[in-house]
């Protein structure tokens, strides 16, 4: 079975995602928790937004899978301690080192795993961090190809939009 999955997070990028993806076919959601403090409404978002009854018949049950990072990113991050930074905060100070890494590969093995091809994420043209580029992209769908014995491509349907 061959088939698309898209990294639902909660946030309105991966919901229009999700709800595009599903005009062309059924897809399977994913969501990878990775203990950071947001999860918990992040979750409840996804359940309110699975239940519409317009994506019956088009979106697979969920799929949860789960890394900690909270060994890696410190205790004292803004994402772990759940205090959001403002609107202008830095980019760099916002940034969650290779996020885009676990997502990918944790949604990766799954696919492989459930014999889907194609796994789409909500990135947005902004976005400055380098695991959100299109060469980022294309080495981790073929790392993940490569590693797994198994075709996956890895699109970004939305990285030349904006909000």
């Amino acid at each position: 079975m061959s088939g698309t999955a898209v990294l639902l997070s909660g946030g309105l990028d991966s919901a229009v995602l999700l709800a595009d993806e599903a005009t062309r076919g059924e897809v399977q959601p994913i969501y990878v928790s990775v203990g950071l403090a947001w999860e918990s409404g992040e979750r409840a978002m996804v359940s309110r937004f699975l239940a519409h009854p317009r994506l019956d018949g088009r979106v697979r049950p969920l799929v949860s899978l789960s890394v900690d990072m909270r060994d890696v990113y410190a205790a004292t991050h803004w994402a772990v301690r759940g205090q959001p930074p403002a609107y202008h905060t830095a980019d760099e100070d916002v940034y969650l080192p290779g996020r885009n890494i676990v997502l990918l590969g944790k949604a990766g093995v799954y696919c492989a795993a459930a014999n889907l091809d194609r796994l789409v994420l909500g990135t947005l043209e902004h976005n400055p961090f380098p695991d959100a580029t299109p060469e980022f992209r294309g080495a981790m769908a073929r790392a993940l190809t490569l590693g797994l014995a198994h075709d996956l491509r890895i699109d970004a349907p939305y990285s030349g939009s904006s909000k």
